[in-house]
């Protein structure tokens, strides 16, 4: 069986994207390897094993077209409106919190927050299929 580690994202600044994931997720650098062309930052928390991974190609002064393809990242927080409130305290700027409950069945209540490099994630209440 296999076993998901991490999700690999192209980042353009190390230091700003570090602190983003850092501030909103309590993600720590659990391991940054530099090589001659692009250094990898993997970030993780106590919460789980799975890491982000941030790939910074050396050189690159243009931010990534991040197309139409790109689904997102999704974090589980136990309290979603106090993450909301300290995302806005953090000034980074998350969107409305939504009730998704097509035919009044409630799916989740979450709200999105964009990364520095237009990344999105969303933010989840721990509850019901999201345990």
């Amino acid at each position: 069986m296999a076993k998901a580690i991490h999700s690999m994202i192209r980042v353009l600044d190390e230091a700003r994207s570090v602190e983003f994931y850092r501030k909103a997720f309590g993600l720590e650098v659990a391991d940054r390897l530099d090589f001659e062309k692009f250094t990898l930052v993997y970030m993780s928390n106590s919460e789980t094993a799975f890491e982000v991974e941030l790939t910074v190609n050396k050189g690159r002064t243009e931010p990534y077209d991040l197309g139409d393809g790109y689904g997102h990242l999704a974090v589980l927080v136990e309290d979603l409106a106090s993450e909301h409130a300290r995302f806005i305290a953090e000034g980074l700027e998350p969107r409305k919190i939504v009730e998704f409950a097509p035919d009044g069945k409630l799916v989740g209540t979450f709200f999105f927050v964009a990364d520095p490099d237009g990344y999105e994630i969303e933010v989840l209440q721990r509850g019901g299929r999201f345990k």
